[in-house]
């Protein structure tokens, strides 16, 4: 650890203060909920496309995506190749079904086709899942920051999180939009010059990266086999398939954004442009995975001081310093893989560059953290708040509200990423949670759009059961091993695709039988 130049602490500094800079201007705009939850429906296609790309672009990926590609391969770039086929269907039917309902929540047709349990059973889930991917954002940006100065991931964590919630709180998705193109340009940016930097490092330049990467099978895809207990090709194209699908389909961070829009026309165009960018932007990242990989190959003793961290912390406070070796020696690349990039950025890039990147990957975090505050104050004030407590509330009121709850929201995304600390992938534990929390809830969206002719009771007994196989997928590791023939046989990542056609093809086929049982009885 070291302490960041005055330099790099300037540029950084400048950085948060210009977020804030910008929240205040866009403070003066927010007179009443509709404008500070929709921004009133004047955003260009163009600048949302950038935002929810900035929103993809979390520090999940910024350090997670490089950690995955040293410590393995390339196959968590096959997530990115399924998004063109989830984007497809996003724009061709979920934008404009959103556009013509009116609702600002994702979650009220759900009420409208099966009920209030629908819509909270969805809200709920959303819920979760993002304060599961604000707590994973809120580690990994904590996990770099502290090799940097040294202070310690909690206060960083407090630090970081009450400027996001400041300038949250005071712009709303206006300002969260707009910051977001900003942040979306300059974490690319920061992308590149990290690729370049390793690579004038690097002896041998991008020819030696590429014959160690070829060796060591760094650039695979994964497995093509069908083989659904590994995360091969395969159970990833699906994973990302689905969850896309969902993200574009039923999370209410995109979807919020669709209402943003001028027409329907740029609401589809703006998920486009997501995808064209993102698609490239997440291949960087990669890069940097395998050039960090080569690079220290090269220099191994470089990186002993992060196997040392790492065993340190494995081993606890009072282990001795022989087990603390021994225990490094023996760790593999997949075990400190996240805190490559941290370390490669405090020993080799210069001063002043440092605070850019610095100010990066602080861009990737609060771009996802700020929507994530947002568009879970959003659904909680529509979905809930007024749904069940007090619906007459006046703009003003509302708009107290949702300032409130973005504070919450924003305080409780902390608490989840302190919780999560000392967890050995940031982009696996995103990954598990996401797709658990997920599963069904976009399966009974797809259930209340596609299969017209299911009702409320075929709905909830699909979701029951649904739920069940969720819990079971993901709980079964818990059980003795002398009935080991009762634990799921599957890749965790394919919770989602299971919990998701379990509901909406258990669905399908109740209503079918309740169809047919009419028939018979008519």
């Amino acid at each position: 650890m070291k302490s960041l130049p005055i330099l790099d602490l300037c540029v950084i500094a400048l950085y948060i203060i210009g977020m804030i800079a910008v929240g205040i201007y866009f403070s003066r705009k927010n007179k009443n909920a509709e404008q500070y939850s929709s921004a009133s429906g004047s955003i260009p296609g163009w600048a949302i496309g950038i935002s929810i790309y900035a929103t993809f672009l979390s520090s999940n990926t910024f350090l997670g995506v490089p950690g995955k590609a040293f410590g393995g391969n390339w196959n968590a770039f096959v997530f990115s190749i399924s998004m063109p086929f989830a984007a497809w269907v996003a724009a061709k039917y979920f934008v404009p079904f959103y556009r013509s309902t009116g609702h600002v929540s994702a979650y009220t047709n759900l009420e409208e086709r099966f009920g209030p349990w629908a819509r909270t059973y969805a809200v709920v889930c959303f819920l979760l899942t993002q304060l599961a991917r604000m707590g994973s954002i809120f580690f990994g940006i904590s996990l770099t920051l502290q090799a940097l100065t040294g202070y310690s991931m909690e206060t960083i964590m407090l630090i970081t999180g009450t400027c996001i919630i400041i300038y949250t709180v005071l712009g709303g998705i206006e300002a969260v939009i707009w910051t977001e193109v900003v942040q979306g340009i300059l974490k690319t940016l920061g992308a590149i010059l990290i690729i370049y930097l390793v690579i004038i490092n690097m002896p041998g330049g991008i020819t030696k990266i590429i014959e160690i990467g070829q060796r060591d099978h760094k650039f695979s895809l994964g497995s093509f086999a069908p083989n659904f207990t590994q995360a091969g090709f395969w159970v990833v194209i699906l994973y990302g398939f689905f969850i896309n699908l969902n993200n574009f389909g039923i999370d209410q961070n995109y979807v919020q954004r669709y209402h943003t829009a001028t027409s329907v026309k740029e609401a589809a165009k703006s998920v486009w442009l997501c995808v064209w960018i993102y698609v490239p932007a997440s291949f960087l990242f990669f890069i940097i995975g395998t050039c960090l990989y080569a690079y220290y190959q090269v220099n191994p003793g470089m990186i002993d001081p992060v196997k040392l961290q790492v065993a340190a912390e494995r081993l606890g406070a009072g282990a001795s310093a022989v087990n603390i070796r021994h225990l490094a020696s023996t760790l593999q690349p997949a075990d400190y893989g996240d805190k490559v990039m941290p370390h490669f950025m405090v020993t080799t890039i210069p001063t002043g560059l440092v605070g850019l990147i610095v100010s990066a990957i602080l861009s990737a975090a609060m771009s996802t953290i700020s929507s994530g505050m947002n568009s879970s104050a959003t659904v909680f004030s529509e979905d809930i708040y007024k749904r069940y407590f007090k619906s007459g509330n006046s703009s003003k009121q509302t708009l107290r509200s949702l300032h409130i709850l973005t504070v919450i929201f924003g305080l409780a995304g902390m608490g989840c990423g302190i919780a999560m600390i000392g967890v050995k992938s940031i982009l696996d534990v995103w990954w598990q949670l996401s797709g658990v929390f997920a599963g069904g809830m976009l399966g009974l969206f797809l259930l209340s759009i596609i299969s017209k002719k299911t009702g409320n009771m075929e709905a909830f007994a699909a979701t029951v059961i649904g739920i069940l196989v969720i819990v079971w997928m993901s709980l079964s590791y818990l059980i003795p091993n002398q009935y080991s023939y009762l634990k799921n046989p599957l890749n965790a990542n394919m919770v989602i695709v299971v919990g998701t056609l379990t509901i909406f093809l258990s669905g399908t086929l109740f209503s079918r039988l309740k169809n047919k049982r009419l028939n018979i009885t008519t």
